[in-house]
C-alpha cells in the first residue's frame, strides 16, 4: 500500500535513475499523464507493466478510485510526461488524498526542468521563486503586478507559441533592461540557453523563432 512519485527524464532518457527503474518494475500499475509517451520510456527500459491514464482532465474523477485501490494493498507509481510529478503537472490531489487516508507516499529525487535552467542562467540561485505557468487570461495581469516587487530570481514555464508575448509582458512590467535567460530543450540534442536583457531576448527570438520546451528565468528587482 504505497504511492510512488517517480520523476522521468525531461529529454535524455539516460537521466532515469536506477532507483526509479526498480520502483517502476515493482509497481502493480503505473499512472501516466500520457500512456503513449510513458510507453516509449518503459519500452526503452524493458519494463512491461499495466499503464493507466492519469491527467489533469480526469484527475478529480480518478482520485477516489485510486485511493481505494491503494487501501486494498496495491502499489502505484505516478509519472508525468517529463520531470517530477505534481510540478506543473497532475499529482497534488492524489498525494493529498493518500495522506488523508494514511497511505504512504514517497517521492523519488530526479529530473526537473527548472533547476538546471536556474543554475545555468547565471542569475542568483540562492533565493528564488518558482512560478510555473502564468495564468493565460484571468489573473495574469494581477500576478505580474504582484511580481514587480519580487527581489528573488523568478522561474517560469512557457510554451513556444506564447514565449514572445510573455517576454514582452515581462519587459512591460519588470523593465526592458531586466536580465533574464531562456532555456530551451534541456538535455536534448538542440539544448540552448540564451541570456541577456528582456529586450535582447525579444529581438533574438523574434528573428529566430521558437520551438521546444521553455523555461524562462528572470532576475528579481534590484
Amino acid at each position: 500500500m504505497k504511492l510512488y512519485l517517480v520523476p522521468t527524464p525531461i529529454g535524455n532518457l539516460d537521466d532515469i535513475t536506477l532507483r526509479a527503474i526498480n520502483v517502476l518494475k515493482s509497481a502493480d500499475v503505473i499512472l501516466a499523464e500520457d500512456t503513449r509517451t510513458s510507453g516509449i520510456l518503459l519500452k526503452h527500459l524493458g519494463i512491461s507493466k499495466p499503464l493507466q491514464s492519469y491527467h489533469i482532465f480526469n484527475e478529480h474523477q480518478a482520485v477516489q478510485k485510486l485511493v481505494q485501490r491503494l487501501s486494498k494493498g496495491e502499489t502505484l507509481a505516478l509519472v508525468s510526461d517529463a520531470g517530477t510529478p505534481a510540478i506543473s503537472d497532475p499529482g497534488f490531489l492524489l498525494v493529498r488524498e493518500c495522506l488523508k487516508h494514511g497511505i504512504t507516499v514517497e517521492c523519488l529525487p530526479g529530473p526537473t526542468a527548472f533547476v538546471p535552467a536556474l543554475v545555468n542562467s547565471g542569475l542568483p540561485s540562492d533565493r528564488f521563486t518558482f512560478e510555473g505557468f502564468l495564468p493565460h487570461k484571468k489573473g495574469r495581469q494581477t500576478r505580474l503586478i504582484e511580481l514587480q516587487t519580487e527581489t528573488r530570481t523568478m522561474i517560469f514555464y512557457e510554451s513556444p507559441h506564447r514565449l514572445l508575448k510573455t517576454l514582452g509582458q515581462f519587459a512591460e512590467y519588470f523593465g526592458p533592461d531586466r536580465q533574464a535567460a531562456v532555456a530551451r530543450e534541456l538535455t536534448k540534442i538542440y539544448e540552448e540557453t540564451v541570456r541577456g536583457t528582456l529586450t535582447e531576448l525579444i529581438a533574438y527570438y523574434t528573428a529566430k523563432g521558437v520551438k521546444g520546451e521553455i523555461v524562462v528565468v528572470v532576475a528579481g528587482k534590484g
